[in-house]
């Protein structure tokens, strides 16, 4: 049995694949994290640090 892990998407990328990583983790569509990422950035500004931050922390397909 595979263990699930959070991960960049290679595929789902615009940035740095950090929307599209977690929604392949989660198994749903990339546009819908995007568009919460994008409700978040708006309430404040607190979107733009987290996503820097995700970017940093989580890491890479490397196949």
């Amino acid at each position: 049995m595979e263990t699930k892990r959070l991960l960049k998407s290679d595929s789902n990328r615009v940035l740095c694949g950090v929307c599209g990583g977690i929604g392949e983790y989660f198994n749903i569509d990339p546009v819908v994290i995007r568009l919460l990422w994008v409700v978040f950035c708006c309430l404040g500004g607190s979107g733009i640090i987290a996503y820097i931050i995700a970017a940093i922390i989580i890491p890479s397909k490397t196949y």
